[in-house]
């Protein structure tokens, strides 16, 4: 009985992530299920353009949550993920609050009784009144959850990988000026690397693993269909089997599947009915992004065609 409830709602997530457009396998959809269920990030490793992002937006989507995204890059620290302190209003507080001096201190009886009464303002400006929350508070001070994205984590700095494990492990931050911040409601928390450098053991152990390659020929005719649900089913077919064969030759960068996509909305406003040598040379650029690439495929293009008869 337990075993038909899991696998139930496997099903309601892979029917929910195909209402937001996104095509899951049932291994993601069972590593999304089980991510809430035992309240852990997902560490979402794969090479560009294959649906990592994509992912936290179908999840958020499915599960009626907010998205909080936080888009890593080198340098990135906590002032721009975590939280920073409203200067400007802090400025101006203590603007009114030199005016008032005279008034604070007024009847004041020496340094110590003066001090003691200045003592009772100082807190007031690393309270949460001045507090600026970035991607990370938010999502956990969400009141009903929030789906947080990390993406890209791959790009960031060993160092901001240790400021974030207390997020992945406790959800909650520790703020010096005010103690521990503990989520509302914990998020679904999904992190993305595309495997440009190496992610910390630490990291890594407290996550749940996704590995997200290039989708087969039949998983992206699905993809494609759903998306760009006007073209037509052959047309579809023979595009897909095309990428599928130009992704096995050695370019600098293989097409992603947003690129499949742009691809099949490209052709249909050139009403496109079937691939030709000439229609895929002029759209090459659609989905090979440096021109050296596209330099190898031309030659490769009327074999590359006869490969989908």
């Amino acid at each position: 009985m337990q075993q038909s409830t899991a696998s139930s709602a496997v099903s309601e997530f892979i029917d929910g992530f195909a209402r937001a457009g996104y095509i899951a396998s049932e291994a993601i959809a069972t590593t999304v299920f089980l991510a809430q269920q035992l309240q852990r990030p997902i560490l979402v490793e794969g090479p560009p353009g294959v649906g990592k992002t994509e992912l936290a937006k179908a999840t958020a989507e499915h599960c009626a949550l907010p998205l909080v995204r936080l888009q890593c890059y080198e340098g990135l620290d906590e002032s721009k993920a975590l939280y920073d302190w409203k200067y400007s209003k802090q400025l101006l507080y203590s603007q009114v609050l030199k005016e008032q001096l005279h008034d604070i201190l007024q009847g004041a009886q020496g340094l110590s009784e003066s001090v003691e009464r200045l003592k009772s303002f100082g807190d007031i400006f690393y309270s949460d009144e001045f507090l600026e929350p970035r991607p990370l508070l938010k999502a956990l001070r969400e009141p009903q959850g929030a789906v947080l994205l990390i993406d890209e984590i791959d790009k960031s700095d060993y160092e901001f990988e240790s400021l974030l494990l207390e997020i992945l492990s406790d959800f909650q931050v520790s703020i010096p000026e005010i103690g521990t911040v503990a989520a509302v409601t914990k998020p679904t928390v999904i992190l993305t690397s595309n495997n440009t450098r190496d992610l910390s053991d630490a990291l890594k152990r407290r996550c749940l693993h996704l590995y997200i390659d290039f989708p087969d020929r039949a998983l992206e005719t699905r993809i494609v269909q759903s998306r760009v649900p006007e073209i037509p089913a052959a047309l579809s077919r023979q595009l897909v089997g095309f990428i599928q064969q130009v992704r096995e030759l050695d370019l600098k960068k293989a097409p992603a599947v947003s690129e499949t996509l742009d691809w099949a909305r490209a052709l249909l406003l050139l009403h496109a009915g079937s691939l030709s040598r000439e229609l895929v040379e002029s759209t090459l650029n659609v989905i090979l992004k440096f021109e050296e690439d596209i330099q190898l495929v031309r030659p490769e293009i009327r074999e590359l065609l006869k490969g989908l008869d």
